[in-house]
């Protein structure tokens, strides 16, 4: 199993990014999908994610109304669309793989990818 997620960068205050995570090696369309993030010196937090099969969504209320998770089944990959970024954005974000009924916890999540690193200048 393998999720590779890529789109990391640098940014300034109020500009955006977007994270994509290409899966492979599981059934792509029967696992919840999550993007969580970690900055330095603290715990890794759920960032948004996307259940399955129904699609619906959840949002810290840290990213409420500035990011947005979404899923293409057909590519096995799953997005989240960052606007408004702030500083306190911040961290490595980490795209993950859940069969899990706690889709909303860290440890209802399985598979992870790597990481991409997301820096935003004040």
């Amino acid at each position: 199993v393998q999720l590779q997620a890529s789109g990391g960068g640098l940014v300034q205050t109020g500009g955006s990014l977007g994270l994509s995570c290409a899966v492979s090696g599981l059934t792509f369309r029967n696992y919840h999908m999550g993007w969580f993030r970690q900055a330095p010196g603290q715990e890794r937090e759920l960032v948004a994610a996307i259940r399955r099969p129904s699609g619906a969504t959840y949002s810290a209320d840290s990213v409420k109304g500035r990011f947005t998770i979404s899923r293409d089944n057909a590519k096995n990959t799953v997005y989240l669309q960052m606007n408004a970024l702030k500083p306190e954005d911040t961290a490595v974000y980490y795209c993950a793989a859940s069969q899990n009924v706690n889709w909303l916890m860290a440890t209802g999540y399985g598979y992870w990818g790597q990481g991409t690193l997301v820096t935003v200048s004040s």
